[in-house]
């Protein structure tokens, strides 16, 4: 039985990647999905896998850190699908440098999406269970929503070259707690997922010649890592390789699921055992 039949997620950041695998997973466990990306081709491509499970799909498109998203994007799922179950923040990017040579700019950026983007979506997530909770109440029924918010191991120990980064992921932390606290008696749970290394694109090995960067919204970001790296990185790690993204996508969900219903405030760190 799909234990997700009937719940409409929204997942941010959803048309590559982790936030890929989440929506699939999620939808193969009877879910419809809000799918999210900067860029409409990898969101339709998304779209399309989702669909082929038997499940609907609807895009809200665009950058989370503009100011209306939050409300555009929970309005989307309501609207279009019938309601919001499931909010998964996963979306973001990283533009790293030690402390004195990273800019303000650099500063904002990542705290404006890694921080300011997930406060607006719950904020909007706010007004909406604020309306339909209590009706679901006086009806009777109770149905337990759900929040994953996305944070790394460099929100919960810090990283060197990443304290934009870091900084940002550890508010993650804070808002998760927080709204843990305020929203118990709406039947939301909320909870965190910390990744160590993950393989993606940001972390996929260079081959001779790439470039190894990306623009993002006018950044140049860097992706890749030399394999050497790689190799001294998986070292680190009791289970010896960094995690895949369905790997990544299956913490998630754990999360999402009725078996977590009584699961609140919580940050699950997920890094091979390292």
């Amino acid at each position: 039985m799909n234990q997700l039949n009937g719940k409409i997620a929204i997942v941010t950041g959803s048309g590559r990647g982790i936030g890929r695998q989440i929506a699939l997973r999620l939808a193969r466990d009877g879910a419809d999905i809000v799918v999210n990306d900067l860029d409409a081709e990898p969101s339709s491509e998304t779209m399309d896998m989702i669909r082929a499970l038997g499940r609907r799909a609807v895009a809200c498109n665009g950058d989370v850190t503009e100011p209306d998203f939050g409300e555009r994007i929970i309005r989307t799922a309501a609207d279009e699908l019938g309601g919001a179950h499931i909010v998964v923040n996963n979306a973001g990017y990283t533009l790293d440098g030690v402390i004195q040579k990273l800019s303000d700019e650099q500063w904002y950026a990542i705290l404006d999406v890694h921080a300011t983007a997930v406060f607006r979506v719950l904020r909007a997530f706010s007004n909406h269970i604020r309306q339909v909770v209590p009706e679901e109440q006086k009806a009777g029924t109770r149905i337990v929503r759900k929040v994953v918010n996305i944070s790394s191991g460099s929100g919960v120990f810090g990283n060197a070259g990443q304290i934009n980064y870091s900084a940002a992921k550890a508010a993650v932390i804070g808002m998760t707690k927080s709204l843990a606290k305020e929203w118990g008696r709406y039947a939301v749970t909320v909870n965190c997922v910390a990744f160590g290394l993950i393989q993606t694109r940001l972390t996929q090995p260079l081959a001779d010649g790439d470039s190894g960067t990306i623009e993002v919204k006018g950044h140049a970001v860097k992706v890749g890592i030399k394999p050497e790296r790689i190799a001294q990185l998986n070292t680190l790690i009791p289970l010896g390789r960094g995690g895949t993204a369905e790997e990544a996508a299956g913490a998630v969900y754990l999360f999402c699921s009725p078996d977590s219903d009584y699961v609140s405030g919580q940050v699950l760190v997920v890094n091979g055992g390292a």
